[in-house]
């Protein structure tokens, strides 16, 4: 499972093209392209398990022949990484014996099995002394935790791996660690987090096992956008010379990034609408994609009122270059949600905004909070009288 740097590990790869099989929304003219490309990997690296799952969930057709010839070649390679294990505890040191124990281990990610890869990588990691060498089984066992979205794993390996840089390691692996997390973090909905973690990893990226630079960047910017406050945007992304090199590449992001910080609703609109293909087809992003349209759409309305105590829907509609029907009930839902603070005057076509005062609001809170113990004293009180 080792990835050559600049190139994305190729699991991870698989993991994509399965999840394009799966979607919905991809045509099946694309589909019977990605099947075989799917088959191809699966193949070559004699995936049995997987394949055995994939034809399960019919994913994929069942070849008896293939399927037999997978197998004879793992139980023909088990043999002999049993025997390499077994001559290395016999004939030669530790290190030869760790070396030994993580060629089986690999070999078990390989082939997609995953409980006995990390069974494995467990004894491996009994025979590793290393701060930096256990750290790498755990980026191994990260890897597995996000071909399988299997989050509780990922988030034990991720506490497990800051406990080790407690006893040391070096910072190209904290470095990478931060990604890691980033891409944990985005995938269970912390956009905060993940982009603080990720605008911290910019200048040093290394982690081309997960994605490309260009994906990366990606992501911290649309992971900044609903994050950070119009200046932070400015100083760490809309300025940023990392992100400027290669914004440029990656379809309709420069044109959403600047619009909306240059309050160019319309173009932003336009943009918006581009991405949301690619944010929808995405493995990570693709479970909160209402939830991020949504929250999108907030930080540009709100941005928008921001500027006005009162303004006319027309005018507002005219900026985003919408109908007035549409922005009407855009707001109405976000005002209903307690997203917006303003309101809408129907008859006069005008809307009105009420920022909330934060004195005013840490008031009411209190307040409320008050009556809530209040009212708990009291039915304790009546409990406590009987």
């Amino acid at each position: 499972m080792e990835s050559q740097e600049g190139t994305q590990e190729l699991h991870l790869v698989l993991a994509h093209k399965l999840f394009l099989l799966r979607h919905p929304d991809v045509q099946d003219i694309e589909k019977v392209r990605l099947k075989e490309e799917v088959f191809a990997i699966v193949k070559t690296d004699d995936m049995a398990p997987l394949y055995e799952t994939l034809i399960s969930e019919s994913v994929l057709e069942k070849d008896q022949g293939v399927l037999d010839s997978m197998r004879a070649k793992i139980e023909d390679e088990i043999k002999k990484l049993d025997e390499k294990i077994a001559d290395a505890e016999e004939n030669l040191g530790e290190s030869e014996v760790r070396e030994a124990h993580l060629a089986k281990s690999l070999f078990f990610i390989r082939i997609g099995d995953k409980e006995k890869a990390l069974e494995q990588l467990k004894v491996t990691e009994s025979k590793t002394v290393a701060v930096g060498q256990k750290m790498d089984l755990v980026f191994y066992t990260l890897q597995l935790g996000f071909f399988y979205m299997d989050f509780d794993l990922i988030s034990k390996s991720i506490d497990k791996a800051k406990n080790l840089f407690e006893e040391g390691g070096d910072w190209e692996r904290k470095n990478r660690l931060k990604v890691y997390e980033g891409l944990y973090c985005m995938s269970t909905r912390n956009f905060k987090k993940a982009a603080d973690l990720f605008l911290d990893s910019i200048s040093t990226f290394t982690t081309y096992e997960l994605f490309p630079y260009d994906t990366f960047i990606f992501y911290t910017v649309l992971t900044s956008i609903i994050s950070l406050d119009r200046v932070s945007l400015k100083q760490k992304v809309v300025d940023a010379p990392e992100i400027l090199t290669v914004i440029g590449k990656i379809p309709h992001l420069s044109e959403f990034l600047n619009s909306l910080y240059d309050c160019q609703y319309k173009p932003f609109f336009l943009a918006f609408a581009g991405l949301t293909e690619q944010i929808k087809l995405d493995r990570y992003l693709h479970p909160h994609f209402r939830y991020y349209m949504r929250e999108i759409r907030t930080v540009v309305y709100s941005q928008f009122l921001e500027s006005y105590k009162s303004v006319t829907i027309d005018a507002m509609a005219k900026a985003f270059g919408v109908t007035v029907e549409f922005i009407d009930l855009e707001l109405s839902r976000f005002i209903a949600a307690g997203k917006l603070h303003c309101k809408i005057d129907k008859v006069a076509g005008v809307l009105e905004t009420n920022r909330p005062d934060a004195k005013n609001a840490l008031y009411q809170a209190t307040i409320k909070q008050g009556d809530f113990l209040l009212n708990r004293i009291q039915k304790l009180s009546r409990v406590i009288d009987l």
